[in-house]
């Protein structure tokens, strides 16, 4: 089932499946700037990366001594949300740790999803809470795509600008997908922009480390723009599909990284990973603002 919110500036619709975004339709111009799946490039429109971002090598990581299994990003994106809370400018989707999870993911959790708007402003709030009695350990992150173009002209009229200038650098994948462990300086053009290309994605997502918690797809085409603001999360992804054409940009705010390549990793010893001690809650936000 899908639900919605909306204001004077946007509407938003939610499924069940995933607690995924389905539409973020702007109303002015009536533009929908989600992307809207296309199994030409990619089915997905924005899923929630929990308890893992990216990949596994060979699928498999392990915990106090026992080996689990885990599809790329996690256990959400075909999950069954509750629908717990509802407003017309609100709503708010839970999940629990069950038994499916339990053989994947060996922690008692909530997982809640919180969609609000505030004028042009969707807020995204995640919240993980451990309902178990030991550490919990986990990561996070989001992955919305965008439609490129959203107002005239065409995908390599549109741009990413961080909000200052900075100084990143690309922690740069193996040909597995996984992390490659060598890191590279990213210039930008005028320490802001990254221009978009189709073939920048051919060896899958630019993942940046220090371009800062802020950036915005825009184009000289048009005074439209989508700002993306991710205050916790250290790294930011850029993708669409490997060597296609596709019409749309992810932008992907993480805590936490893919694994290392060649390695079986312990939960514990994955970068930037997460931990909550028994009764505690983290919660974590993405805004998408209309401008």
């Amino acid at each position: 089932m899908i639900y919605e919110i909306e204001n004077e500036y946007m509407k938003v619709s939610v499924d069940v499946i995933g607690a995924e975004l389905k539409s973020v339709l702007r109303k002015d111009g009536n533009i929908e700037h989600l992307w809207q799946g296309d199994e030409k490039y990619w089915t997905s429109r924005s899923p929630i990366l929990f308890p893992i971002v990216g990949r596994l090598f060979e699928g498999r990581y392990s915990f106090n001594g026992k080996e689990y299994e885990m599809n790329p990003h996690g256990l959400l994106r075909k999950s069954k949300f509750a629908l717990v809370d509802k407003t017309c400018k609100k709503m708010t989707f839970a999940y629990s740790a069950n038994d499916d999870t339990f053989a994947r993911y060996p922690f008692k959790f909530i997982f809640t999803v919180e969609y609000s708007l505030c004028k042009n402003t969707l807020s995204v709030v995640y919240s993980v809470k451990n309902v178990g009695k030991g550490t919990m350990y986990f990561g996070l992150g989001g992955h919305p795509g965008f439609n490129v173009p959203f107002d005239g002209g065409k995908f390599e009229d549109y741009y990413v600008e961080t909000a200052t200038k900075v100084m990143p650098k690309r922690l740069t994948l193996s040909e597995n997908y996984l992390m490659s462990g060598n890191i590279v300086d990213y210039p930008l053009e005028d320490g802001r922009i990254m221009r978009l290309r189709h073939d920048m994605f051919d060896n899958d997502a630019v993942i940046l480390e220090g371009a800062g918690n802020e950036v915005t797809l825009k184009s000289d085409k048009t005074e439209k723009s989508i700002t993306v603001k991710f205050p916790n999360m250290p790294f930011v992804g850029f993708w669409h599909a490997v060597k296609t054409d596709a019409p749309y940009v992810c932008i992907e705010p993480w805590e936490n990284l893919p694994s290392v390549d060649g390695k079986v990793e312990k939960l514990t010893d994955k970068r930037n990973i997460g931990s909550l001690g028994a009764g505690e809650t983290y919660n974590s936000t993405i805004n998408i603002t209309l401008n």
